[in-house]
């Protein structure tokens, strides 16, 4: 493999440049001295913003977007053999990294490098941790796979020895990674179209544990089933928190909740308790049991780091999200807008579930499915989650890195919600949901567009903006 020398910066090349955690690495790379280039797709307000730090892009696919003086290049997962820049990079015999690949190689420079993994959460909960170390001055490299607006974007360089970074199970990425703290907010059956069940994918989390050397810590949501079997083995302390004083297995929880109340919007307060020491309480400004739990992960990480006690609760009470989870969008006519990427049947369950603790009158949810191979596998989930929404709206399914060959659509969904009893809608064209919303949606609703994709665009448009 093919060693990124940071005391000798070279010329990288990045295929699909405009990746959100591709962008942040060539960022990464860039301030570091390095000659950065890269292609992408589409123009994006990520590429934009690239082209202004002085990194090249250029776009569409084509050979001749390589430049001649390059040293290796650095791969996204979407990228295929038959990609023209691929079969040009690998006739010139350039060395190619892996996203993740290059990542590790980046984790390697940092005395305390912090992965965040579980099959929800990986975002906020590496937001709510920036947050933390930002307030406590410790000047973070931060590396997360949404835009945080504390500091503009998603990636920030500095100059200390923490570096905090999402890793993603998708195709086994993780596993190159080089974590000095690894953190498991849960497992759960997701991206089927690599793994071969909920075994596999555990399988792939206790790989990743192994990952963290002797002298590091493992934050593991000791919530999960049998989890002693992902921790099982490995070398590293382990810190558990839960949602109960116990652990799935009846070990007693290192972290955990008690006292959980809401505000008017949704948004919990809670005690946490701590073994023997002090009883402290916090409030929160994202609402939902689940950012109880990825709130919890992120103080236990926090204590873990030494980080003043009153420091963690400013930052998590100051923290009121990332771009598309549960992000306030506006409001027309008195309907207000959200939107959230949820796109597995738990995240829509948990981000619905919180939001029957706002204030609205009818809860609409217009969902996109995220590719046929998910969409197929969780239909009867994704059905009972969607329906703990009043009234829902489906468009069409979200193709990704897949195409349409396994006979499944938005309208095969939408028959399985009618079989639960609830009422579904769905419109082939982005124009037909929003039309639907102007005549259906009255004041005082409350609208979620919900999925991995491009539906976000409804609302925006819904708002003008």
């Amino acid at each position: 493999m093919y060693k990124i020398d940071f005391n000798n910066p070279s010329s990288i090349y990045f295929v699909g440049i405009g990746g959100i955690s591709m962008s942040g690495l060539a960022e990464i790379l860039h301030q570091a001295g390095f000659r950065v280039s890269g292609s992408d797709w589409h123009v994006s307000p990520i590429t934009k913003a690239l082209e202004e730090k002085g990194i090249p892009v250029k776009y569409g696919e084509s050979s001749d977007h390589i430049p001649n003086d390059i040293d290796c290049a650095v791969l996204t997962s979407a990228v295929r053999e038959s990609n023209l820049e691929y079969r040009a990079l690998r006739e010139r015999n350039i060395p190619c990294l892996s996203r993740a690949e290059l990542l590790g190689q980046i984790m390697k420079n940092y005395n305390t490098s912090i992965a965040i993994s579980g099959t929800h959460g990986k975002t906020t909960t590496t937001s709510m941790v920036s947050e933390i170390l930002l307030l406590a001055d410790t000047d973070p490299t931060l590396s997360i796979g949404g835009i945080l607006n504390s500091i503009g974007g998603n990636i920030r360089v500095g100059k200390s020895g923490y570096f905090v970074t999402e890793a993603c199970e998708y195709t086994n990425s993780f596993l190159s990674l080089f974590p000095k703290i690894g953190m498991i907010l849960n497992i759960e059956e997701d991206h089927l179209d690599f793994f071969k069940d909920l075994n596999d994918i555990r399988h792939s989390f206790h790989e990743f544990a192994k990952l963290i050397p002797s002298d590091g810590y493992l934050i593991i949501n000791g919530d999960i089933p049998n989890y002693s079997e992902i921790t099982g083995g490995i070398s590293c302390k382990v810190i558990t928190y839960c949602s109960l004083p116990k652990t799935s297995e009846g070990a007693p929880a290192d972290y955990y909740p008690a006292n959980v109340v809401h505000d008017e919007y949704g948004h919990p307060s809670f005690l946490l308790y701590n073994g023997e020491k002090p009883v402290r309480s916090f409030c929160l400004r994202v609402p939902g049991e689940h950012n109880i739990s990825n709130a919890i992960a992120a103080i236990a990480l926090a204590d873990l780091l030494g980080i003043d006690h009153a420091i963690t609760a400013k930052a998590l009470h100051s923290f009121s999200g990332t771009n598309r989870r549960f992000e306030y969008k506006g409001s027309i006519g008195g309907l207000t807008i959200i939107d959230d990427y949820a796109h597995h049947p738990t995240e829509i369950t948990a981000t619905l579930s919180a939001a029957a603790n706002y204030p609205h009158k009818t809860l609409w949810c217009v969902f996109q499915p995220h590719t046929y191979t998910r969409t197929k596998a969780f239909l009867k989930d994704f059905a009972k989650a969607l329906s703990l929404a009043d009234k829902i709206v489906l468009a069409d399914i979200y193709a990704a890195r897949e195409t349409d060959n396994l006979g499944i659509s938005s309208e095969t969904l939408k028959q399985e919600i009618e079989a639960l009893g609830h009422e579904a809608f769905y419109f082939p064209t982005f124009d037909e949901i929003e039309n639907f919303l102007l005549k259906n949606c009255i004041n005082g609703d409350l609208l979620i567009t919900m999925g991995a994709g491009d539906v976000h665009k409804i609302g925006e448009n819904l708002l003008g903006i």
